[in-house]
């Protein structure tokens, strides 16, 4: 006896109605009439329908975000094991980041569109960090992505120019982040960019109708409408864009930017504002309460504007934090504490020769105060380190030595200052 077929919908058979066969099941023409009929009353495609699927199924995965997204206090743990002190850089970034992605988890869908849930709507919060090199910018930045699972990129302000000029379009930043979404649009729009060296697009002047800046204020210019968040036409290989070549649409307002720049010699315009080299008894007074060694705790807006960024792209990155300098301290700390600590790294790659490695404490001092003497932060501890081990990793792989002490002594004979200038 041959099973005769039902819609699954409203059970009438294949002899009554015509049915259509579906992967689980059958539907009749009048169930897919009735239900086109209730699409055109909410004035939707069928397009339009399956869109609104597309973006309830995204806000749904926004909230199921939110109840997975760590606490605070747990980014912090995390962080700190990869990125020794700056608690207060990692509290400003912790919460924008955190307020970011409940900011995404708050959007409901109505018509097929994506609505705040309620009459508030909360503006994202864009992170600009101020810190000299090797204090760890760019470390916080990719860590904390890591931990969230969300696409992240890293592009260098120094290669941008205004459009029609030679270098890159700032548009090319969402290129590098669609990338790291494998082209997923939707993803990449929840993601994370961190624009390096932003200090470098300054204003070159105080005139700018003296010359074109176009590397300088230029890119500034361009900038805003990323950071404030549209709709930007990105040319899915990156690169300039011609006319005959197909765009993907991102939006931008779900992207968190996070801007991190050296800001080399802010310092003076900090000190000049707060006028601790005056003569009086009042700046006096201020001095013992101003650190002169580390400024750039002190920072406010103004000092950036008086660096040379414009009012409108520091509006548009409301969260300043600065990382203070490494002292001696937490140098010691980055060489030997952390789970990618470099001191770690070396006894790892030596391992694998079969060659047991130990630093003594005489020889970590030795390498931490060349990095103090040079001022190169935590990059310095690399180069320093990397430069004593050379010719240890050139001879290693011969499998004559089973066991290696690095101590002062070691450490000074196979260390050259002409490498750093010296």
């Amino acid at each position: 006896m041959v099973k005769e077929h039902k819609c699954t919908l409203c059970g009438r058979s294949e002899r009554d109605v015509q049915l259509f066969a579906g992967e689980h099941g059958f539907v009749c023409v009048e169930c897919i009439e009735q239900a086109h009929g209730i699409l055109k009353e909410l004035g939707l495609s069928a397009e339009g329908g399956a869109a609104a699927g597309r973006k309830g199924r995204a806000a749904l995965a926004d909230k199921r975000a939110l109840e997975s997204l760590p606490k605070p206090n747990e980014m912090k743990a995390y962080l700190d094991q990869y990125v020794i002190g700056q608690d207060e850089a990692k509290k400003h970034l912790i919460v924008a980041v955190y307020n970011h992605y409940k900011r995404l988890a708050q959007y409901q869908v109505k018509g097929g569109k994506k609505q705040q849930a309620d009459d508030v709507e909360i503006e994202k919060s864009n992170v600009i960090m101020v810190g000299t090199t090797g204090t760890g910018k760019t470390l916080m930045a990719r860590t904390i992505a890591k931990l969230l699972s969300v696409p992240f990129c890293i592009v260098d302000a120094t290669v941008f120019t205004q459009a029609g000029y030679v270098g890159e379009d700032v548009e090319s930043i969402l290129s590098r982040l669609l990338q790291a979404a494998d082209g997923d649009v939707e993803k990449a729009q929840k993601g994370i960019v961190f624009i390096d060296e932003i200090d470098k697009i300054a204003r070159k002047n105080d005139n700018p109708s003296i010359t074109r800046d176009v590397s300088g204020e230029g890119v500034q210019q361009s900038l805003l409408k990323l950071l404030e968040g549209s709709l930007v036409n990105v040319p899915p290989q990156g690169g300039r864009k011609h006319p005959e070549q197909k765009f993907i649409q991102v939006d931008t307002h779900d992207i968190l930017f996070i801007c991190g720049g050296a800001f080399d010699g802010i310092e003076k315009k900090i000190a000049q504002r707060m006028n601790t080299h005056v003569v009086g008894y009042n700046s006096v007074s201020q001095q013992f309460r101003v650190d002169p060694n580390d400024l750039l705790q002190y920072i406010e807006p103004s000092d950036l504007k008086s660096f040379g960024l414009i009012p409108e792209i520091i509006g548009r990155l409301p969260v300043l934090t600065a990382l203070r300098p490494l002292d001696r301290e937490a140098l010691m700390s980055i060489l030997t504490e952390p789970k990618n600590a470099i001191t770690k790294q070396y006894v790892r790659l030596l391992e694998m020769d079969g060659i047991k490695l130990t630093f003594t404490q005489d020889a970590l001092d030795f390498i931490v105060d060349k990095a103090v003497q040079y001022k190169l932060g935590a990059r310095g501890l690399r180069g320093i380190t990397e430069n004593i081990m050379t010719d240890v990793m050139f001879e290693a792989p011969e499998g004559k030595v089973k066991e290696l002490v690095i101590d002062k002594a070691f450490a000074e004979a196979h260390y050259t200052d002409l490498r750093f200038g010296a």
